[in-house]
């Protein structure tokens, strides 16, 4: 596990400025090797970036993902994909399938066409193995070079970006650091048969050429910041001309558009005016429900937008207006919902919410949101068989753990309102607190299957911190998060997994 740890913060280190790379040989690290490099990368990773997690994004570029991979001959990995929240124009892959797009990149994205196209790119490196061939280049890195990389990924973490950058760079110079990037040949490899991908899951190749054009000139025109997709990925002019040929001699190759430009606008819209900077996504959506006045669409989005600038009955305003060519719209009653939630009118909540959870039974954000209403109301049975409801769903939903012991508590349940209460301190890995909700478990519950569940947990948190104190001096008394400073009244951004 050293050694792969050890080669894990090369892959990591690599994702800084690199010099020209050589050619990849054919081979690499094992498929069992790479899937146990994979789980340490994701650790690494969740720890150092912000995720969004909202499911209609999520699950809209998962789909993508999924459609492109239809085409392609059997995989050994299961691939999933990620946004990550930052501005930055980036995409890349990970071990074991895992691949990554930036929020920036996707926000600065005008078609469907273009985001399969760096999705396809970036399939296509983890399927040519591409990336184990660059693993196993670095593992032959002496541990002199070794020790600078983890020094400089150290210092990272710490705070100290410039001083990381120099000593890694200075490493990975003099231990040949031209084998951990991506090669030239890596690249245009990557898009000979991305494109091919593309094509047969019914998109245009353009959307690949248009989209690396848009990196190069944020580069020359748009900022004197290297976007970080360049470092990573070199060759963009010979990538650019090499697409640009590909086009103009296969005209009969481009099928017709398998792009879905009403899904995608829906999805950056939303990515803009619930992620972005909240006044720039003020702006755009302001201006787009100018343009577009009667587009249901843009009314929801500005709707979000207004929202994340606490102007509530503004934003009511615009969501009602979409909802009246949409009244059957799931999505838009749920931020209806959290909308009214946001600004204190619980009852009306309540019905939004009913109505979201009705046309789509599965949206955990939807039962969340249905359950904290009901816990304002003070109609606590109602809310904890919500919450309930919810954890049979998603076991480790952020918060819903916390509400539902309190649920309980507040009507009289003990030996529940602890074990709930328990189960949310284990999870997030607050020993004391956990440790004193879970020996109340085994005090006052007469279940038998929750007292023994609560003996796993103690012994585990046990386990994971035993120079911990065992028990608070006095019973915790916790309070609610404040609502972090943006539309949604809970964070669907973040560092753990759902």
């Amino acid at each position: 596990m050293d050694i792969i740890k050890r080669i894990l913060g090369i892959f990591l280190a690599v994702l800084i400025p690199l010099q020209a790379a050589q050619p990849a040989p054919a081979f690499g690290i094992t498929i069992q090797e790479e899937e146990e490099l994979s789980k340490e990368f994701m650790k690494m990773v969740t720890a150092r970036f912000r995720f969004i997690r909202d499911p209609l994004l999520v699950d809209y570029v998962n789909d993508l993902g999924q459609k492109i991979l239809s085409e392609m001959p059997p995989q050994p990995f299961t691939y999933r994909f990620y946004i990550i929240d930052q501005e930055v124009y980036n995409a890349f892959a990970g071990p074991g399938g895992n691949i990554f797009i930036n929020s920036g990149l996707i926000e600065a994205m005008d078609n469907e066409d273009e985001l399969a196209g760096i999705l396809a790119h970036e399939i296509t490196h983890v399927a040519s193995r591409h990336i184990s061939q660059k693993i196993d280049r670095s593992s032959k890195i002496g541990l002199a070079t070794l020790a600078g990389m983890m020094a400089g990924i150290l210092l990272g973490v710490a705070g100290a970006g410039a001083a990381a950058n120099a000593v890694s760079v200075g490493s990975m110079a003099a231990g040949q650091s031209a084998a951990l990037s991506y090669s030239r040949q890596d690249e245009i490899q990557a898009d000979e048969l991305g494109i091919r991908y593309l094509t047969d899951a019914g998109y245009s190749g353009a959307g690949l050429l248009t989209v690396l054009k848009k990196i190069r000139d944020k580069q020359w025109f748009g900022s004197e910041e290297i976007p970080t997709y360049l470092m990573t990925h070199p060759a963009v002019e010979e990538r650019i001309a090499y697409l640009d040929t590909w086009i103009e001699s296969n005209p009969d190759a481009v099928p017709a558009p398998g792009a879905d430009q009403t899904r995608f606008e829906r999805m950056r819209t939303r990515l803009v005016a619930g992620y972005g900077d909240k006044d720039r996504g003020l702006r755009e959506m302001a201006a787009a429900v100018k343009d577009h006045p009667d587009d249901p669409v843009y009314q929801h989005g500005y709707g979000i937008a207004l929202a994340r600038n606490d102007r509530h009955d503004e934003a009511l305003d615009q969501v009602r207006r979409a909802l009246k060519s949409r009244p059957l719209d799931p999505v838009m009653l749920k931020d209806m919902g959290e909308i009214y939630f946001i600004d204190g009118q619980y009852d009306h909540a309540v019905s939004a919410l009913e109505g979201s959870v009705g046309l789509d039974p599965g949206d955990p954000e939807a039962l969340y949101l249905l359950g904290r209403s009901r816990m304002e109301l003070k109609q606590y049975s109602e809310a904890a068989e919500v919450l309930e409801r919810l954890l049979e769903k998603r076991p480790n939903f952020p918060g819903a753990l916390f509400h539902l012991g309190e649920a309980y508590g507040k009507q009289g349940d003990l030996g529940r309102a602890h074990f709930y209460l328990g189960k949310h301190y284990a999870y997030k890995k607050e020993v004391r607190n956990a440790v004193f909700h879970l020996r109340q478990v085994l005090k006052r519950s007469d279940d038998p299957i929750r007292k023994a569940e609560a003996e796993e947990m103690l012994k585990a948190v046990r386990e994971e911190a035993p120079g911990e104190a065992p028990e608070p001096v006095q019973r915790p008394r916790p309070t609610r998060n404040p609502r972090p400073p943006a539309f949604f009244s809970f964070d669907r951004s973040g560092k753990t997994a759902w």
